[in-house]
């Protein structure tokens, strides 16, 4: 199975944790920045992860400009995950849900419940906990796509 994680990250948070679900597949995942994404890259890969950190609520604008740039079947056959990282907050954004829908319009089947991941304050770093609580949420979402 050919996986490609898409990422957009600002304070290195959100590429940490993409990179290391990356490594979780077998054989490892390609990881790319939303920034070079080139349509053809989706192509060839069998099951997409996007994750974004939140924004207002919202994912980053390049992700949501990438995600609107999808076509009803770009992802057709595909299966799909998304993550996101916040400030734990009482109240906070589901920038993940959002992704996910995106790439079911898209034409995604999508495996598994988006993950959260959490950074203490705007700038990170990480939580304790959460790139292992990353890793976890990967392997589950790969044993769903196969």
């Amino acid at each position: 199975m050919k996986t490609l994680v898409i990422y957009e990250s600002f304070c290195c948070n959100t590429k940490k944790i993409a990179e290391e679900i990356g490594s979780i597949f077998i054989p490892p995942a390609k990881v790319i920045s939303v920034e070079e994404i080139h349509p053809d890259t989706l192509k060839h890969a069998d099951f997409v992860v996007v994750g974004s950190p939140i924004f207002g609520w919202q994912p980053s604008e390049r992700t949501s400009q990438f995600l609107s740039s999808l076509q009803e079947d770009t992802l057709a056959g595909k299966k799909a995950a998304s993550f996101d990282t916040r400030v734990k907050l009482f109240i906070h954004g589901e920038a993940a849900i959002k992704i996910a829908s995106a790439l079911k319009k898209a034409g995604a089947q999508i495996v598994g419940k988006p993950g959260a991941f959490f950074v203490k304050g705007k700038e990170g770093p990480m939580i304790d906990g959460e790139i292992e609580k990353a890793k976890e949420w990967a392997k589950k979402i790969q044993q769903l796509a196969q």
